[in-house]
């Protein structure tokens, strides 16, 4: 190692090592410290490259790989280098004659305070003594401090930023394989010369901040590759031919064994397969009261026919549940059943209305919102009630129905029933009770990192639920987010009902979403995804941190809608959050380089398990009314005389 470390220092006094005060050996030694400063960067930068491949698939395998990187470049060589280049000086300085330094032959030249550099390199004491063993003046001895103590506690953060650059978008953890023995190398580096330490540290330094630039410049892993290594392996297809190579797996394939087989049979043979019986005729309803009775119809022998679907039923059809996940890239007509001349019969017009109108919620283009009482089930509902019924509407309402019945989420709006009302048809929901977040940030102002890190896990969740169904939501905004009185939020409104004064457009070939809140590649024109819904989502997110859209409000719609088609920057982010970064990445107007609302959530889980909050908790708190009287009646209670 002595030799290697000579060769390093023959090397840096060949790169660097002017005449010049305090002398050329010293400056030679502080350039051998700025080349033993690029075995972090290596380190960090090949973690960095690794993982561009594996994403966070993180085993036995890639641990070993991590360790090795970190053990290698972080702690191994350095702390060989190190104690080498003191040995070759101490060498120098007692004439050993093992030891041998090209160009030493300088070494007792006298600069400025150095009398001899091979006595002020090689012939003074080491670490350990001058820190644990004071005898030098004090002046002296902070100024040691400083270049023993302070400069390799600067380096140790520089290199646990390499390595955190080069874990970016995982968990931290990993970053330590890197950092964690380059401290282990500063502590286990004592035994070295002093004088030598301080220039080689003063040499590692420079490097060591500036080795943050590759490490970010080959950038994190992007979030695909990171989704890809958190997705579970497909299991094996089945053999298809042949013998099958598990045996005793339970109800294997009945395999037909080949005509030369057959005769070879046992005498025993096998029954012969009996159809099931058939179904038993349909057989309509009893009759409901307030409803027409249903008149019975004589069967005829003839090919059974389905019957026109039912919009308050579910569909039957298995071929739903596939042109369901078609609702993802295709957002416009309903995926269900194809459209045909004929529009699909209303549901059964009950006689009278029974939901008594309480308030108008909200109100729109083609839709109004009531909270109305369900007279029959004596329950407070939500009622989307459509101004014109035409077929487009009929046919949206009947997909936000079926959309939401398919969706069983506990933070998404549920659906009842589809009915017929005098007014047109109308969509029963879930009544939340609440505050919608634009009203909560407008009033109680912008939310903290902890409220919003529990938002956008429980919104990501909720739209997670809905796309696992081929369900986008395509209009998350703030004013669809409602704040219950538990202070958990919900998402609502599935593309039907505008709130007043919301810029929307309808369907027919136009834009369906907010301006403000809607991501560049829907602005512009193509098919909503469940990447537009995550943009969507991140920039409620983002509002419910500043209080403005991502984008700045614009003097009207049609600005803010030409805005988000140029993918113009966003602007007003927050800028203090801890959720900054991630925000950034997820309001990219590149839909590829989003992250996933499963890579969000993780992230955001990760940040609240290192900050020490659970995911369960309220995202704010909205304050009754008669919370507000208990406290007054407390307040006047204790002010009375006596």
């Amino acid at each position: 190692m002595l030799d290697l470390a000579a060769s390093l220092l023959s090397f840096a006094h060949s790169l660097f090592g002017p005449g010049l005060c305090p002398g050329d050996w010293v400056w030679a030694t502080s350039t051998a410290g700025a080349l033993i400063a690029l075995l972090p960067i290596v380190g960090s930068v090949t973690v960095a490259l690794v993982r561009k491949v594996t994403g966070n698939l993180y085993n036995p395998v890639t641990y070993g790989v991590f360790g090795a990187i970190g053990a290698f470049f972080a702690f191994l060589m350095p702390w060989l280098l190190f104690n080498g280049i003191s040995g070759v000086f101490r060498g120098v300085f007692t004439k050993d004659p093992t030891v041998s330094l090209a160009g030493s032959g300088t070494m007792d030249v006298h600069y400025c305070w150095v009398d001899a550099q091979d006595e002020y390199l090689g012939g003074g004491a080491n670490v350990y003594e001058v820190i644990f063993h004071k005898f030098e003046d004090t002046p002296v001895f902070l100024l040691r401090l400083v270049f023993l103590v302070v400069v390799p506690a600067i380096c140790l953060l520089f290199v646990i930023l390499q390595a955190r650059a080069a874990t970016r978008r995982g968990p931290r953890w990993v970053s330590r394989l890197v950092w964690v023995p380059f401290a282990l190398m500063i502590a286990l580096s004592v035994p070295v010369e002093a004088n030598t330490a301080s220039h080689l540290w003063l040499g590692f330094l420079p490097i060591s901040v500036l080795g943050l630039i590759p490490v970010y410049v080959i950038g994190a892993p992007s979030w695909s590759t990171i989704e890809r290594s958190h997705q579970k392996p497909e299991p094996a297809p089945p053999q298809q031919s042949g013998v099958s190579a598990h045996p005793q797996t339970a109800h294997p394939p009945r395999q037909t064994p080949p005509p030369q087989q057959q005769n070879n049979q046992p005498s025993k043979a096998v029954p012969p397969y009996v159809p099931p019986a058939p179904l038993p005729p349909y057989q309509p309803p009893a009759h409901v009261p307030g409803y027409p009775p249903q008149v019975p119809v004589k069967p005829v022998p003839a090919p059974y026919v389905p019957p026109a679907l039912n919009p308050t039923l579910h569909d039957p059809n298995p071929e739903g549940l596939g042109a369901m996940a078609r609702l993802a890239a295709d957002p416009g007509p309903l995926p269900f059943a194809p459209r045909s001349a004929t529009p699909p019969p209303p549901p059964v017009k009950p006689s009278g209305s029974r939901f008594r109108k309480v308030r108008a919620l909200g109100q729109g283009g083609f839709g109004t919102v009531w909270l109305a009482v369900d007279t029959q089930l004596d329950r407070t509902v939500a009622v989307k009630m459509a101004h014109a019924p035409d077929a487009e509407t009929e046919e949206r309402m009947l997909r936000e129905a079926r959309a939401l019945a398919a969706v069983h989420h506990p933070n998404c709006v549920r659906v009842y029933d589809i009915v017929s009302e005098p007014e047109g048809l109308g969509l029963v929901m879930e009544y939340i009770e609440g505050q919608p977040l634009a009203d909560r940030v407008a009033t109680g102002g912008p939310l903290d990192d902890l409220a919003v890190a529990r938002l956008w896990i429980t919104m990501a969740g909720a739209l997670s639920a809905a796309h696992a169904k081929g369900v986008l939501h395509r209009d998350v905004k703030p004013s669809n987010v409602i704040i219950d009185p538990d202070g958990n939020a919900h998402l609502i409104d599935f593309g039907i009902a505008r709130s007043q004064g919301d810029s929307t457009l309808t369907a027919t070939g136009m834009m369906v979403g907010t301006p403000d809140f809607l991501a560049s590649e829907t602005a512009a024109g193509a098919n909503a995804t469940p990447a537009s819904d995550a943009w969507q989502l991140a920039a409620t997110v983002s509002f419910a941190l500043t209080g403005k859209p991502p984008r700045g409000t614009r003097e009207n719609a049609m600005a803010a809608l030409m805005a988000a088609a140029k993918g113009e920057p966003v602007t007003q982010t927050p800028q203090q959050s801890a959720h900054r970064r991630l925000l950034l990445a997820s309001l990219d107007n590149e839909p590829a380089r989003r992250p996933t609302l499963r890579a969000v959530a993780r992230e955001l889980s990760d940040w609240m398990a290192r900050e020490g909050h659970t995911e369960t908790g309220p995202v704010t708190q909205i304050v009754r009314r008669d919370d507000i009287d208990k406290v007054d009646k407390a307040n006047r209670t204790r002010h009375l005389p006596g």
